[in-house]
């Protein structure tokens, strides 16, 4: 009888300690991209991440590939932009990796396009295949604009206390901490970057839309003749033809994109005006202070052209 006592008494702490483990155990989280793993890993430090894209990478644009649809697999939550960026992939992911958690609806799945308020949204302009690539809810490239990435961290923050209640406290320290101090940095890029308001930039795509309505920056001219199509000799000849009576401060594009019509069209303006190449997200999510590094390297580059 002894023997049983002692038997059954430790099998129940043993499963004791194997809860108290699960219940502390990595969370692994899939991000579609390297914005919302950087936030993350600010958050949740010890969780398992996987990133679907890179810094070089269009996220509009990516194959659904086996590694991807493994990860989301074996994902306890996931964190995308949302507002039809991921459209092109991020279904199939969610339908061949068959896991519940991450499918649309459910609490593991979160948009950071659902936390803040989108611009140059065109409800019903999604349906007519000659106008480009529309995405109807919004600009989803939110993440440039440190207010709005501040208020998807609170959101975030959030939903991760509710999918993981062992953590709240933890996941609410860190929110915190990381709310007062980008609270104060904000206000100092804006003093750094006062220079640049009211100047006149020409871009490809709305890369950084949120970014120039931050600084009070105006983009005077898109490089492609309708949002998502490849600029095309026409549309820069009459570009150039504009640009020449009114020079732009810059021509700006991303990192990942092709840089051979900006290129071109700073040339035609007799090097007058600068190609700058912007990161369009961090470049290493796991860095430490990789967003805030990412911001400072976003108005240096554009007050030092």
């Amino acid at each position: 009888m002894l023997i049983k006592i002692r038997t059954t008494t430790l099998a129940i702490t043993l499963l004791g300690s194997l809860l108290a483990i699960n219940n502390t155990q990595a969370q692994t989280i899939f991000a579609c991209e390297p914005e919302w793993a950087a936030l993350t890993r600010v958050l949740l430090p010890e969780a398992r991440l996987h990133v679907a894209t890179h810094a070089q990478q269009d996220p509009h644009h990516i194959e659904a590939r086996p590694t991807l649809i493994a990860q989301l697999r074996s994902a306890d939550a996931a964190i995308c932009t949302g507002a039809s960026l991921e459209s092109g992939w991020l279904p199939t992911l969610q339908q061949r990796s068959g896991n519940p958690r991450i499918q649309n609806g459910a609490p593991g799945l979160f948009f950071a396009a659902s936390a803040v308020k989108l611009l140059d949204a065109r409800p019903g302009a999604g349906g007519n295949p000659f106008a480009g690539d529309i995405h109807e809810e919004g600009n989803p490239h939110l993440h440039t604009d440190p207010r709005r990435l501040l208020e998807v961290a609170r959101a975030w923050h959030q939903r991760l206390q509710q999918l993981f209640p062992a953590q709240q406290a933890a996941i609410a320290q860190r929110y915190e901490v990381f709310q007062t101090q980008w609270q104060a940095r904000i206000p100092l890029w804006e003093k750094r970057a006062a220079s640049l308001r009211g100047a006149q930039l020409a871009a490809q795509h709305g890369s950084f839309t949120y970014l120039w309505h931050w600084l009070g920056i105006q983009q005077i001219a898109d490089l492609e003749p309708k949002p998502g199509l490849a600029p095309t000799p026409g549309h820069l000849q009459q570009l150039l033809e504009r640009l020449r009576a009114k020079p732009p401060l810059a021509i700006v594009i991303t990192s990942y994109q092709d840089a051979r019509a900006a290129r071109w069209l700073s040339q035609q303006l007799e090097n007058r005006v600068p190609l700058i190449q912007l990161p369009a997200t961090v470049n290493d999510p796991e860095a430490a202070d990789a967003l805030g590094r990412w911001f400072e390297q976003l108005i240096d580059q554009l007050s030092t052209r």
